[in-house]
């Protein structure tokens, strides 16, 4: 098959010495290896001071509250969860009377920097839209750091942690990326040390809109056939590999493509698959397993109410819409209790946005969802509805174990709300990231701003 972008052929990288030319290597030092992590995090947290915040609501991302509790932060970790917390002299105390204390919201689908803004043609780049299967491209290297909608997705939105992920008109379209919602000159300063890489991968009707005139796949059938039969090359690569780890003897050539999909089934790589409709979502389990990978989140999902019990017992996440619907026709049979509906049935639901205004306002959308179960005689407490925005979606990108709830040793990923944030009307007041304030509402000079948008007008809005 014509993956096309980039064939065969860059050279596996050493770990030590020089590669023979052929034959045994001559010691387990000289082995080829191709390097996993060839573009490293660099991230740095910013500097911090140690804050208690009291008298607050806390949601703790896990589903517990705590009312009139305290959080203390220091040393860029929870340090303590509770209501009677002795903070060392020299802590910043802020009291929260009337407020609320979360986890910083996580969001599994975004193109931020990859689709930034402003929104024009030079800055089109999160779809290789030029061959069906494209797993040799990388959503950080399309990252512009400067997209003004980080700090928006910030200061809006009480966003800490986002996936970037590459479109959806390829079957495969390569991997994303987690980051941190921190300024930084280079995407590898953003990058959330120790996630895993995703695969993005599509089904339905994007792959076959696009390639139908362009020599296809054209219809649904030939999404699976091509997806089968690149998974078939796929496991032909690692044989290979697999067999000159344990055997030595020639190195076989390497391949950017299949590198990744051999990534996905050494289980190092996570697949977040964009599918619509229930049914498209039960054959691509099904070919998942024939293939021999497993799928960790479907997105978009507007028909997961469907397969609930299905995904449940695959354990299998959803990140979805509130409401959307309607705006083609696999989108047409969503409804609003699609998110409690998965979550009634102990599949993993989780809130996401695709979207560079939406991720201002997760804390709504969770909240639209809520109300939509509520509705329906769901008994949803705001503290469960806060796992669609933590605990869920750090599951799904591979970071539950550093972020994602406020447990003592976890990251110190905290917004402090003005008032209830399942509420139209409540924004973040301060958030920290590593413990490090980098959003704060009363103070014009702790508001991130690109270069970027230095100079220009509506430099540092965040209305």
């Amino acid at each position: 098959m014509n993956r096309g972008l980039i064939g065969t052929s860059l050279a596996a990288l050493l770990v030590a010495g020089c590669a023979t030319t052929g034959g045994a290597p001559k010691d387990e030092g000289t082995r080829i290896r191709v390097a996993e992590d060839p573009f490293p995090s660099t991230y740095q947290r910013y500097p911090a001071a140690p804050v208690l915040l009291t008298n607050v609501t806390v949601l703790d991302g896990e589903g517990g509250r705590i009312d009139r509790g305290q959080v203390y932060l220091a040393d860029g970790k929870i340090q303590a969860v509770g209501q009677s917390i002795a903070a060392p002299a020299g802590t910043t105390v802020i009291d929260g009377t009337g407020k609320y204390v979360t986890p910083g919201i996580i969001d599994v689908h975004s193109h931020l920097g990859d689709y930034p803004s402003p929104g024009v043609q030079a800055h089109d780049d999160g779809n290789e839209a030029t061959g069906p299967s494209r797993p040799e491209v990388w959503a950080e290297h399309s990252v512009w750091p400067q997209d003004p909608g980080f700090s928006r997705a910030l200061a809006n939105g009480g966003v800490t942690a986002l996936q970037i992920l590459p479109g959806s008109a390829n079957l495969f379209g390569g991997r994303s990326v987690t980051l941190k919602n921190v300024p930084a000159r280079t995407v590898q300063g953003m990058k959330f040390p120790g996630a895993p890489y995703g695969l993005k991968m599509a089904c339905g009707e994007n792959p076959k809109r696009v390639y139908g005139d362009k020599g296809g796949p054209a219809t649904r059938m030939g999404n699976i056939a091509v997806t089968r039969q690149t998974w078939i090359e796929a496991k032909a690569y690692k044989r290979k590999w697999d067999a000159y780890e344990a055997e030595g003897g020639d190195a076989p050539e390497q391949d950017l493509a299949m590198d990744t999909l051999k990534g996905v089934l050494d289980g190092k790589i996570l697949v977040h698959n964009h599918c619509y409709r229930a049914d498209e979502m039960a054959q691509m389990i099904d070919l998942s397993k024939e293939a021999g990978y497993r799928i960790g989140t479907f997105h978009h999902a507007v028909e997961s109410y469907k397969i609930a019990d299905l995904l449940r017992r695959e354990g299998i996440c959803s990140a979805m819409w509130a409401d959307w619907y309607g705006f083609k026709m696999e989108a047409y049979d969503a409804i609003r209790e699609n998110i409690p509906f998965v979550d009634r049935a102990g599949a993993c639901a989780i809130v996401h946005s695709d979207d560079a205004n939406g991720i201002q306002r997760l804390n709504q959308e969770a909240a639209k969802a809520m109300a939509a179960g509520r509705r329906a005689g769901i008994p949803i407490s705001e503290e469960h509805a806060w796992t669609w925005l933590a605990m869920n979606p750090a599951k799904a990108i591979g970071i539950f174990d550093q972020t994602g709830s406020l447990k003592p040793g976890k990251n110190a990923d905290v917004v402090l709300w003005n008032g209830n944030p399942f509420s139209t009307y409540t924004r973040p007041e301060r958030v920290w990231i590593d413990g490090a304030l980098m959003f704060d509402a009363a103070n014009p000079r702790v508001r991130p701003v690109s270069d970027f948008e230095l100079g220009q007008p509506g430099e540092g809005d965040v209305k």
